[in-house]
C-alpha cells in the first residue's frame, strides 16, 4: 500500500514537471507569435508611411510646377507651395495639444483594442 502512494506521488511530480515544461513552451510560442505580429505590423505600417510620403512629395512637386506655369515663374510656384506649408505648420502647431493629440491617441487606442477583439474572435 505504501508503494502505491509513492508511485502516485512520483506520477504527480512527473505530471507537474510535464505541466511546467508545457507552460514554458506555450509562453515561448506566444511571445514569438506576438513578436512576429508586432514586427509584421511595423513593416506594413512603415511601407504605408513611405508610400504616403512619396505620393505627398510628388504631389507637392506637381502642385509647385503647376503653380509655376500659372504664375509664369518657378520661384512663384514653389514659393506659393512653401507658403501653403507654412500656414499648415502654424495651424498644426496651434492645434496640436487640443485637437491633433487627442485624435491620434484615440486612433491608436482604437486600433489596439480592435486587434485584441480580432484575436478573441479567432480563439
Amino acid at each position: 500500500m505504501e508503494e502505491k502512494k509513492e508511485k502516485t506521488i512520483e506520477e504527480l511530480v512527473s505530471d507537474a514537471k510535464s505541466y511546467v515544461d508545457t507552460r514554458i513552451d506555450y509562453i515561448h510560442l506566444k511571445s514569438v507569435e506576438k513578436g512576429s505580429k508586432l514586427f509584421a505590423d511595423l513593416i506594413t505600417n512603415t511601407m504605408v508611411v513611405v508610400c504616403f510620403l512619396l505620393a505627398f512629395l510628388l504631389g507637392t512637386v506637381t502642385l509647385a510646377l503647376y503653380l509655376s506655369e500659372v504664375f509664369g515663374s518657378l520661384v512663384s510656384g514653389f514659393g506659393c507651395v512653401a507658403g501653403i506649408y507654412l500656414v499648415l505648420s502654424i495651424i498644426v502647431f496651434l492645434t496640436k495639444d487640443n485637437v491633433i493629440e487627442k485624435i491620434l491617441v484615440n486612433m491608436f487606442i482604437r486600433k489596439y483594442f480592435n486587434k485584441i477583439a480580432d484575436k478573441d474572435d479567432e480563439a
